[in-house]
């Protein structure tokens, strides 16, 4: 059976590649005595709380000692050596590649004398001279949050904008969520950001978009770094690393949905003599996270080590917008434009033929093309009592969207000296507009030379100078 799980974990492993220390932290540190001089050989193992899963190192004869490769989370460090005291240090938390300093002062004594050191200062990264700042997992959950994206939360590092729009072609091309985000992170433009994801590129060739955007459930952290980055980053100007949070030892989860559609909205106010229906708005975003030990009941326990993370979301939204459109009165399909003549600027109707005008811009039917005919029952007709023709034809349209994501990591304590985890990630993001089928496109008011009249005289159709131009009939 272990035989198995470990095959299983190596598969997941593999196709996700090398998770560098992108994301991993590392832990340094000097170890003295009371006197202040060097101790070398001297133990000093890290715990992980929430997995137990130990490393371990001595100090080198300058009693100094290295861990690196630390997934983000809380530790307990101990340094150990005969002759001395035990001294342990608790709840330090390691951030997304974070390179900490943990020093030691060991006084004389037994070994299984142990002084424990609960709480400490904030830990200075004296080790990387990195420029950023670590939104952590409390402040991706509470922080309020329309549609659950954390790159909203990018914002509240310094030097960072995002009230602007997205470049024209990725919201043409890309489409969906992603196309609207876009981020300037020092001033530079927001095609200029890199991607990374438990260390793996997440960044989309055409624009440099993200390639996914993890549930903010499924996210144990990540980093904004805008300068003087390590050599591992070397793409573009800004970077935006994020962690996916492992299982631990205890079970914990949840199920949720965020709801929220027109029943509570107010309806429609526009300068209209017609009272306008609510417009639709459906939002619903819903899913699961669970993590803990691999455990199956009376075969295997993965306390210690074997955990997984399993995340689901899927949102859908559908947003109803009313827009006015200004279409001909039921009226001009009958041959009477009369209501050209009103207004300030009365348009007058020649008949093409005899160059004649039409009385009170009637058009006898006996004029009408039988192709215009044809298609006029094809063209939408106002459904808006209005003084004037603008305005006249209110047509909702409906933007449709549905984002799914799916998240499945795996960790694997083999030994002190030897740790694995797996990630497999999917996501599809389809949206639906109305472009293609909006009356706003395909049918305008007058769309090219529509003509009422006959399309067989010999000569154009006269025109009358509106104040604007010459407009045909």
């Amino acid at each position: 059976m272990r035989k198995l799980l470990f095959v299983f974990v190596l598969g997941l492993c593999l196709p996700a590649g090398y998770a560098s220390a992108q994301t991993f932290a590392s832990l340094t540190g000097e170890v003295r005595d009371s006197s202040g001089a060097v101790v070398p050989n001297v133990a000093v193992t890290a715990t992980n709380v929430g997995t137990n899963a130990v490393r371990s190192t001595v100090t080198d004869v300058a009693a100094v000692y290295v861990i690196p490769d630390l997934v983000p989370g809380f530790y307990s460090v101990k340094a150990v050596i005969t002759g001395f005291q035990t001294v342990e240090r608790t709840n330090i938390e390691l951030q997304v590649q974070q390179a900490a300093k943990v020093d030691f002062t060991l006084a004389v004594g037994q070994t299984t004398q142990t002084v424990e050191v609960s709480g400490s200062a904030e830990l200075l990264s004296t080790e990387s001279a990195t420029v950023g700042t670590v939104i952590e997992q409390q402040q991706i959950v509470d922080l309020p949050l329309n549609g659950r994206q954390y790159l909203n939360l990018v914002a509240l590092s310094p030097n960072v904008n995002t009230n602007f729009y997205p470049p024209a072609q990725a919201v043409g091309r890309e489409g969906g969520l992603r196309a609207n985000t876009n981020i300037s992170i020092a001033g530079y433009r927001g095609v200029w950001n890199n991607y990374t994801l438990d260390g793996v590129t997440n960044t989309d060739p055409n624009f440099n978009l993200y390639v996914q955007s993890p549930s903010i459930d499924a996210l144990q952290e990540f980093k904004v770094q805008s300068g003087v980055y390590p050599a591992e980053f070397g793409w573009e100007a800004g970077q935006i690393n994020a962690s996916t949070k492992p299982g631990t030892n205890t079970f914990h989860g949840s199920v949720y949905e965020f709801l929220r559609n027109d029943f509570f909205d107010a309806k429609n106010y526009d300068f209209t003599a017609v009272e306008q229906p609510k417009s639709l708005y459906q939002q619903n975003q819903y899913g699961f996270v669970l993590g803990g030990p691999v455990w199956i009941p009376k075969l295997f326990n993965g306390r210690n080590k074997l955990f997984f993370m399993s995340n689901f979301e899927r949102l859908t939204f559908n947003n109803t917008v009313n827009t006015l459109y200004t279409m001909p009165p039921a009226a001009w399909f009958t041959g009477d434009l009369s209501s050209a003549l009103a207004g300030s600027k009365p348009v007058q109707l020649y008949n093409p033929f005899t160059d004649v005008p039409f009385v009170n811009n009637q058009i006898p039917s006996s004029l009408f093309n039988s192709a215009s005919v044809a298609y006029m029952p094809y063209w939408p007709k106002a459904n808006l009592a209005t003084a004037t023709v603008a305005n006249n034809f209110l047509n909702p349209q409906t933007t449709k969207e549905i984002f799914e994501q799916f998240n499945q990591r795996i960790d694997f304590n083999q030994s002190a000296s030897t740790q694995w985890f797996g990630r497999y990630s999917w996501t599809n993001d389809t949206p639906s507009c109305p472009a293609c089928r909006s009356p706003g496109r395909r049918f305008s008011p007058l769309p090219g030379r529509l003509w009422l009249a006959t399309r067989t005289c010999s000569r154009p159709p006269r025109s009358m100078n509106s104040g604007s131009g010459k407009r045909p009939l």
